[in-house]
């Protein structure tokens, strides 16, 4: 899974055979073929776990709003960092064009995340106007950090103060109304 996942990030979809994923894991293609089926059902499982954002840490839960939305950032981005590459290939659905399970997996996750964020600032993760504005952001996040993972403009520290202070922006002045 870790040199699909980097050999997915470092080249578009159909540049990837399954051949490359089991030689740079150093196992048998069949082995690869017996524990995650095709290319394709490889790619889908890359996509989810690249995406899906885990659980709220409690510890996120604590402080001023300040401080909880800039931790939640901070939280967010050392998760993407790790596979940054990857994450901004699969946001951006790049290399495989409009495809309906890879964009049912993204709407999935969208909403799990807008859900968390909901979560982390103390508001309502079941109300829908909430969530689709926090998805909107959503959107943001993750433009962001293909800029910063892919054009090397933004740096990290960019990315944080753009996301937390428009994070901030909707909570107090547009998610009230």
């Amino acid at each position: 899974m870790r040199c699909a996942t980097r050999l997915f990030g470092e080249r578009p979809y159909p540049e990837v055979s399954t051949s490359d994923i089991a030689a740079e894991a150093g196992i048998a293609r069949g082995l690869l073929n017996h524990y995650f089926g095709t290319k394709r059902d490889l790619y889908l499982e890359v996509v989810r776990r690249m995406v899906t954002v885990p659980a709220v840490d409690p510890s996120l839960l604590k402080g001023s709003l300040r401080h909880r939305v800039d931790d939640g950032v901070t939280w967010f981005l050392d998760a993407v960092a790790v596979h940054g590459e990857t994450f901004a290939a699969v946001t951006g659905a790049g290399g495989i064009g409009a495809d309906p399970e890879i964009e049912a997996i993204l709407d999935e996750a969208d909403d799990a995340a807008a859900r968390r964020v909901l979560e982390v600032v103390g508001l309502d993760p079941d109300d829908e106007r909430q969530r689709a504005l926090i998805r909107a952001f959503g959107g943001l996040g993750k433009a962001a950090v293909r800029e910063w993972q892919r054009g090397g403009v933004l740096d990290r520290d960019d990315v944080h103060k753009l996301l937390s202070r428009t994070l901030l922006t909707i909570v107090r002045d547009i998610l009230p109304d």
